[in-house]
């Protein structure tokens, strides 16, 4: 499964700047839709298009590798058994 580290990139870039950005701000310097970086946040799983990767890149002065990760499944499958409460 491929991983969006959006939240975690946000948060290093304030840290580095000493400013809080929030999504409406990142959608603004982006064009990325606020709706669609919200997604790539949060949803597991979401697919997005090299567009908006390319952007986001460039905002952060990043490589791909930051923004995303390949996760095995068999590491989400134990993640999400761990997160279950038994019946």
């Amino acid at each position: 499964m491929i991983r969006f580290k959006l939240k975690e990139t946000l948060a290093e870039k304030a840290f580095r700047d000493g400013k809080r950005i929030n999504l409406d701000e990142l959608s603004e310097a982006t064009g990325v839709n606020k709706s669609t970086l919200s997604r790539i946040s949060s949803v597991r799983g979401y697919n997005t298009t090299t567009e908006n990767i390319d952007k986001l890149c460039r905002f952060f002065g990043c490589s791909v590798d930051k923004l995303i990760e390949y996760v095995p499944d068999e590491e989400v499958v134990g993640v999400e058994r761990v997160h279950q409460t038994p019946s």
